[in-house]
């Protein structure tokens, strides 16, 4: 198993008070696998995905029980100088925003070319020649003159590419995009998907976190739904796409746009999410769920096995 991560609780430290932020989350991703992790822009997706390098700010972030496996390691244990190690070589991010995630001061070159010599010892020229060539593989033209380029004076897609290229520039076993296509139009985000299909190998994993259900459908082969901090259905893409599980599964995939609903109205799900600190007793859906039960805002459900799948429900039928 490439990455195990087992209940896992991050908590906020914020004006006196304790946040709770991910609960008892527990997810498993393998070699040539492509976890899409989905849910509402608060669910605590990307609260999880940070916190597997650990670049979650600490204070006032903290992890208080769990564990995070990478290739038999426990990254939650070790210590920094040894991370620090992994970090780009092993385990490559690909952030949100690439505006704001690349040095403003510096040319998209050697903020390259500062990955590859800080893991190896690779002479400045090399440095260089591979920093061309992954701007060329990620499709950005020209790469010797865009290497000279800052970040403001390329657009959005190129911007991202650029992270792509950061992200994959040593071939790590793990790569963790989050939502590497927002902010993107359709045509560039089709575009950088197809790009990170390409470049994703048999040999490594990645861990896709996105709010955006036909991304993920494009992407992984295997879902993890994620709401109020919790994990809530775990499935294959394909058993996941045909018949989702829980309540919040069926209301995200039915407010998704598809021919089926062109010229229809989507059905949006009412509320929002909570906020930390605000979870509702019981199932932490059940103020959103059309099917609620009375006890469903009594009981917190566990994750139930439903043949080769999980669901936080135990009204989920197969």
């Amino acid at each position: 198993m490439l990455l195990e991560i087992t209940d896992l609780h991050i908590r906020f430290e914020t004006d006196g008070a304790t946040v709770p932020a991910v609960d008892g989350v527990s997810l498993t991703l393998d070699r040539g696998q492509v976890l899409g992790l989905v849910g509402e822009s608060g669910s605590g997706k990307t609260v999880t995905a940070m916190s597997i390098p650990r670049l979650l700010p600490m204070p006032p972030a903290r992890i208080t029980r769990g564990r995070v496996l990478f290739d038999g390691q426990n990254l939650l244990d070790m210590p920094l100088p040894e991370l620090r190690k992994l970090r780009g070589a092993k385990i490559g991010v690909v952030f949100q925003d690439a505006m704001t995630s690349l040095s403003p001061l510096h040319r998209i070159g050697p903020q390259l070319e500062e990955v590859i010599r800080l893991h190896g010892k690779v002479s400045a020229s090399a440095a260089r020649a591979t920093a061309r060539e992954w701007l060329g593989r990620v499709g950005i033209p020209d790469p010797a003159q865009r290497a000279r380029a800052y970040p403001h004076e390329l657009s959005g897609g190129m911007q991202q590419r650029v992270m792509i290229a950061m992200a994959l520039i040593l071939e790590p076993d793990l790569i963790i995009a989050d939502e590497p296509t927002t902010a993107l139009d359709v045509t560039i985000q089709a575009q950088v998907l197809c790009l990170m299909r390409k470049l994703h190998r048999q040999n490594s994993g990645m861990l896709l976190i996105t709010h955006d259900m036909a991304v993920v459908s494009q992407m992984a082969t295997r879902i993890a739904v994620m709401y109020a901090g919790q994990i809530v259905e775990q499935a294959e893409a394909a058993a996941f796409f045909a018949k989702p599980l829980h309540p919040y599964s069926i209301a995200l995939l039915e407010a998704m746009p598809s021919a089926a609903t062109r010229g229809q109205r989507l059905k949006a799900i009412p509320g929002q999410v909570p906020s930390a600190g605000n979870f509702p007793s019981g199932c932490r859906f059940h103020d959103r769920c059309p099917v609620a039960r009375p006890d469903c805002a009594l009981n917190p459900p566990a994750l139930l096995p439903f043949g080769d799948r999980l669901a936080r429900c135990p009204y989920a039928i197969p």
